[in-house]
């Protein structure tokens, strides 16, 4: 088995010192194991993605000394593939339509008990299940202009064999690491019915990531621990689409001064800003705490 990770960034602004950890992390781990190191372009969302921040993105890279080791793979070039597992999934029974907002949702889980603490999972406020009888789900194909949820519930009940959870490894990426395991509890209470498709966009992160990942066969998947509580998400649609479950490697945060963990909106620590200021590709490595 060939060492094979990615660096995977969505074109919505520009990359930061978080960002540069991430990459070259994964890169150098990568080269370390004599593997593979690969780019993925997450430009799923096209209200939001810009070809102009695609272009500083692998000018960033390049100037970093990322290099990888195919041509990038874009999202908004797998559609059909996304199609596909939704068709499949839909088929199955294990999706419905939702047509509830944000605000309706918010409303929902906040009604029974105000003044309580609303359920959050990885995705936010865990989802009523509003929706789940609402519309009709015996159809040859999902509607048209409508959210598709997992039905977390019958996703469970049609897995041939539990859930065998997913190995999180050391910070060398090689350590035998240890097993995380997933519960159907946790899934169902903790996470719930969530979004695999968007009304305004086709697909989402949890489907596309999961799809993508074994398109690239990518055997170590590296990315910050903020989406750790996402990993059982994605071992449940791996089993489902009986694709393999990588090995995972969470890794710290880059925060600034006050703990906060960077965004894209932080110009003042965005690659580009140090770039323009002259600074060298080996500083940007001593910030976020990585040797050449």
């Amino acid at each position: 088995m060939i060492f094979t990770t990615r660096f995977a960034p969505s074109p919505t602004g520009p990359l930061h010192l978080g960002h540069a950890y991430s990459a070259l992390l994964a890169h150098d781990l990568a080269r370390a194991a004599a593997g593979r190191f690969l780019l993925r372009i997450e430009d799923i969302d096209h209200t939001r993605s810009r070809p102009e921040w695609e272009r500083q993105i692998l000018e960033d890279l390049t100037w970093l000394g990322v290099t990888w080791d195919a041509l990038p793979m874009r999202q908004s070039d797998r559609t059909q593939a996304y199609g596909a597992a939704l068709q499949e999934l839909w088929s199955r029974g294990l999706l419905y339509a939702c047509s509830c907002t944000r605000r309706d949702i918010a409303a929902a889980v906040s009604a029974p008990q105000e003044g309580a603490e609303i359920p959050h999972g990885p995705d936010g406020l865990i989802y009523p299940g509003t929706c789940r009888h609402r519309y009709p789900r015996d159809t040859a194909k999902p509607p048209d202009g409508m959210a598709l949820r997992l039905d977390m519930a019958a996703a469970l009940a049609a897995l041939a064999t539990p859930l065998a959870g997913f190995v999180e490894t050391g910070p060398d990426g090689r350590a035998p690491g240890r097993r995380i395991m997933v519960s159907g509890d946790d899934l169902t209470s903790r996470v719930g019915d969530i979004v695999l498709s968007r009304k305004d966009f086709f697909g989402s992160y949890h489907l596309s990531v999961v799809l993508d990942d074994a398109a690239q066969a990518i055997t170590h998947v590296i990315r910050g621990e903020d989406l750790f509580d996402a990993t059982q998400i994605h071992v449940l649609l791996q089993a489902l689409l009986r694709l393999e479950t990588p090995v995972y490697l969470h890794h710290r945060l880059i925060r600034d001064e006050t703990g906060r963990r960077l965004a894209k909106r932080d110009d003042a620590r965005a690659i580009a800003t140090y770039r323009a200021e002259g600074r060298r590709p080996q500083e940007i490595r001593e910030m976020v705490g990585l040797t050449a």
